[in-house]
């Protein structure tokens, strides 16, 4: 039996892995033995008893960046793990990023596991008003971008086998609709019948890729992607802020009021669209679920 090791196991991305694996038991990577990092395992079981209690998942405690290492061999490792809280000083998220990836090469190397899927970000590309190629040049402006950029490089310097996951927004019934994220907000906005209130002016550009795609792609770039040449995830399907916001209000079959605080400034929007034709055309991925149902099924968690 294949095993594997995920940090970030308890978070957005391993939610989903897990639901995902929960309802294909036929799955190839269902059958393998998964160990699942979390700071706080015995919370994650009481709150998510039927994705934690799954045969042949258990977990591990600690923190990303110092855990005890599990007993190996493993046959891969996806290293997930990020917090999403932007209240987290620089300091303290480029350590979170930085030496948790250099914790988790270590144990990769001491577990006898050559292959890391990492799962990095958009953000490594920087600001900007058109779609990002993995080609074009990184100019991070964040701690999280930059950390997850000097994470990328100081992996490739391993020896490791890395495959890379630039990972940009994503819907899913498991996404935390209470913080940073716009498509959660709006989403809880039409279910509490509240107005969907947009800070800036509406036009910046997003696209959302749904968590069953996610997933998808995510393990198959662990398969089958290049190891050293990133990888873009996520939905090539642009829309503006604004019409995002009509878009879920619409597929909610909601009324509620749009309220754009900000004024267009006539500058060219910002835009956090991947292009996605190397995911396409080296690894045959698709974009399987379109937005509206994306939306539906964020709600009815399907």
């Amino acid at each position: 039996m294949r095993r594997i090791f995920i940090t970030g196991g308890t978070g957005f991305f391993g939610k989903s892995m897990l639901d995902y694996r929960l309802r294909h038991p036929d799955w190839e990577w269902a059958q393998a033995e998964w160990i699942i990092l979390s700071r706080s395992p015995e919370r994650f079981v009481a709150v998510h008893p039927q994705l934690a209690n799954q045969p042949g998942v258990s977990f591990a405690a600690g923190d990303v960046r110092d855990f005890a290492f599990s007993q190996g061999p493993f046959d891969a490792i996806i290293h997930a793990a990020t917090s999403a809280v932007t209240t987290l000083s620089d300091a303290e998220m480029t350590s979170v990023i930085l030496d948790g990836a250099r914790h988790v090469a270590d144990f990769a190397k001491a577990a006898g596991c050559r292959t890391i899927l990492f799962t990095s970000s958009g953000a490594v590309y920087g600001p900007r008003t058109t779609p990002a190629s993995e080609s074009d040049a990184c100019n991070p402006a964040t701690a999280y971008g930059k950390g997850k950029l000097a994470a990328e490089r100081m992996l490739a310097e391993t020896g490791l086998d890395v495959k890379i996951a630039r990972c940009f927004a994503f819907t899913g019934p498991y996404l935390n609709r209470g913080i940073h994220f716009a498509i959660g907000n709006f989403i809880q906005d039409c279910l509490d019948g509240k107005p969907i209130i947009i800070n800036g002016d509406g036009t910046p550009l997003r696209s959302y890729l749904y968590a069953d795609d996610l997933v998808k792609w995510l393990f198959t770039i662990l398969e089958r992607g290049e190891a050293g040449r990133p990888y873009n995830v996520g939905s090539a399907e642009a829309l503006s802020i604004r019409a995002l916001a009509e878009k879920v209000r619409s597929a909610l079959g909601a009324n509620n009021e749009i309220k754009v605080l900000g004024v267009p400034t006539g500058e060219a929007p910002s835009v956090y669209v991947p292009e996605i034709g190397r995911a396409r055309q080296e690894l045959g991925l698709v974009e399987g679920v379109p937005l509206e149902q994306a939306i539906l099924r964020t709600c009815n968690g399907v």
